[in-house]
């Protein structure tokens, strides 16, 4: 029995996180279109891939529609630095509402599996710990994290809507305490 390579589409690919998962991918024999619009993340974490038949690179801001053949979405895409995501809170609810809406209806259109990178920050100022599924948060909505907190709140509500009702086979992964050290 002959494997099929998998088509995925990685959004926020050339970020921290996006392009781990590239590598990833890339290296199991996988074909990987990556979306970026270099708000946050680099061309330099993806460059190796440049070229290489199975990769494909495309500029592109996913608050936008795009139009791919893909067999899974990967969809991280997102500034997840305070510093990034306060700078500008009504474009970071815009690429987290938009951008999870849009992939959306992309998965539902090509049948296609979608992974949301969502955050440990859904449960806000959290009066539980550890936290478990059930515990729904302690999050303000007004703050001045709100735009990032309440945006992924509402993206993991939109994939269980998309779920429900166009039978979209959705994965949501809460991220907790994801950081690097660069050596300089």
């Amino acid at each position: 029995m002959k494997c099929s390579i998998k088509r995925n589409l990685v959004t926020g690919g050339a970020g921290f996180l996006g392009s781990h998962l590239v590598d990833a991918l890339l290296e199991n024999g996988e074909e990987v279109i990556c979306i970026d619009n270099y708000s946050t993340g680099d061309k330099r974490n993806i460059e190796q891939w440049i070229g290489h038949k199975r990769f494909e690179l495309i500029r592109h801001d996913i608050t936008v529609p795009i139009q791919v053949e893909v067999d899974q979405i990967w969809h991280l895409a997102c500034p997840a630095s305070p510093i990034h995501y306060q700078s500008n809170p009504i474009k970071t609810a815009k690429t987290i509402f938009l951008g999870t809406f849009n992939m959306l209806g992309l998965a539902r259109r090509v049948k296609a599996k979608i992974l949301l990178a969502s955050t440990s920050e859904v449960y806000g100022d959290s009066l539980v710990h550890p936290q478990s599924e059930d515990y729904w948060g302690n999050v303000n909505p007004i703050g001045i994290r709100s735009c990032y907190d309440e945006g992924k709140r509402l993206a993991e509500a939109l994939c269980v809507d998309y779920q429900r009702m166009h039978n979209v086979d959705i994965r949501i992964m809460r991220i907790f305490n994801t950081y690097s050290i660069t050596q300089g």
